[in-house]
């Protein structure tokens, strides 16, 4: 193997391991900052030793051991904490009579505890929104500053310095590295599937940019979604969260035409939506169903999108079942932006009119003064209503107040059809 295929493969293990890696030893030195440091430091031992001695049978294994090394070697230096320098050397010891495999059987034990522990670490509600994004995407996606910076299209030195201010909060709160007591359980994990959904739609919807979508972003949420269903899967919002990405992400490829520009849902080609994520979609919904229970706001979006997916063409589609749940959902955790979506079904459902109705109640909205979907739909609703002035003045609107280029390509492209429209003699 050649050194550039080497590093090819320490790249490719570090980013299957490394949420692991750094799990395994925050649990020992409880601090998130330190382990990452350590679990890079192991990083950096492969990068010189591999070349030379190849990639070993079990590589997880391998970086652990190195950086348990490192964390011994740390805490004699700063002469911190001796009873657990001893408590990690007994178990160094321990591990180094054990053969390689045994060694990862042994960390395997504990594998699943000490990521669900990082989870609720890396989302833990003491941090702003950004920097709980910023601090998943690291620790647990394994992805670099860089690759970060660039999915939100920020500076790679603003992303750095949200990551290194998140470390120090947790140290500084002294936020201890356990699964939250089950009094705090419901709070603590809707904070960590908001952060999940975050970067999820992020990839579906780029907030800015000349990307439509950031599909790599979808992955990672979904990955993340589907390990966290495994570590808590009792938790019916899980599986609604990931049944409802899994079904959103089968849209990926109709999404965007071959030029990068945006399909919309009910022009798209359901011959291109992804058959697999959907059934896996349908599976989680189910998963979700059968632990009983009231649908939380997850499960009811998955429920909404399952509506689509089952729909082979969109005049198929159940739209006042879709109206219905979204009045559940505005019940059950109302706000401007679920209301506007309903506002969509209900008008899908019972007639444009119907939808500018709700839609005009909501202008005003404070949440919504910036929101570029606000104008975007109600210009839609009045297209439909014939009055086509009025639409061209909100899609231009929406048009100057996104941020994406693709969206604000479209929704200018929609204002000069309003104004053919106008422009075309009546008979």
């Amino acid at each position: 193997m050649t050194i550039t295929e080497t590093h090819r493969a320490i790249n490719a293990v570090w980013r299957i391991e490394s949420a692991r890696l750094i799990a395994g030893i925050a649990r020992l030195v409880r601090d998130v900052g330190l382990a990452e440091e350590l679990a890079q430091d192991a990083l950096v031992s492969a990068l010189e030793q591999w070349p030379a001695s190849g990639v070993p049978d079990n590589p997880g294994a391998w970086l652990m051991t190195a950086a348990k090394h490192r964390a011994i070697d740390r805490l004699r230096r700063s002469k911190l904490l001796q009873r657990k320098h001893e408590e990690l050397a007994d178990e160094l010891a321990a591990d180094d009579a054990l053969s390689t495999s045994a060694i990862e059987v042994a960390l395997d034990d504990d594998i699943g505890d000490d990521l669900l522990r990082l989870v609720f670490i890396a989302c833990h509600p003491v941090l702003s929104t950004e920097a709980r994004i910023a601090l998943t995407l690291r620790l647990l996606g394994g992805l670099t500053t860089d690759e970060i910076a660039r999915a939100f299209l920020i500076p790679e030195a603003t992303l750095a310095q949200r990551i290194v201010r998140a470390k120090r909060t947790l140290a500084e709160a002294h936020v201890p590295f356990e699964v939250p007591r089950k009094s705090e359980l419901a709070a603590r994990l809707s904070s960590v599937l908001e952060v999940i959904y975050l970067i999820f739609n992020e990839g579906y919807s780029a907030t800015a940019g000349a990307d439509w979508m950031r599909p790599a972003l979808c992955e990672e949420a979904l990955r993340l979604g589907r390990i966290l269903a495994e570590l808590v899967p009792q938790e019916a919002e899980v599986h609604g969260l990931v049944a409802l990405m899994e079904i959103q992400a089968s849209r990926l490829r109709a999404r965007s035409g071959a030029n990068g520009a945006p399909i919309l849902l009910l022009e798209q080609n359901r011959a291109r939506w992804d058959q697999l994520l959907i059934r896996r979609g349908l599976a989680a919904l189910k998963r979700a169903e059968k632990l009983g229970g009231a649908f939380g706001p997850y499960a009811l979006q998955a429920a909404i999108t399952a509506c689509h997916a089952r729909a082979h063409v969109a005049a198929e589609t159940d739209w006042e079942r879709i109206a219905a749940l979204y009045d559940a959902l505005a019940q059950l955790a109302p706000s401007p932006v679920v209301e506007l979506n309903r506002a969509v079904a209900v008008a899908m459902a019972f007639g444009a009119a119907a939808g500018l109705e709700i839609v005009d109640a909501l202008i005003g909205e404070p949440a919504l003064l910036n929101y570029h979907l606000l104008p975007g739909v109600r210009g839609d609703l009045l297209a439909k209503l014939g009055r086509y002035e009025e639409a061209r003045t909100e899609f231009k609107r929406a048009a100057a107040l996104t941020r994406n280029v693709r969206a604000r390509e479209l929704l200018l492209a929609r204002a000069a059809a309003c104004l053919r429209e106008s422009s075309s003699p009546r008979i």
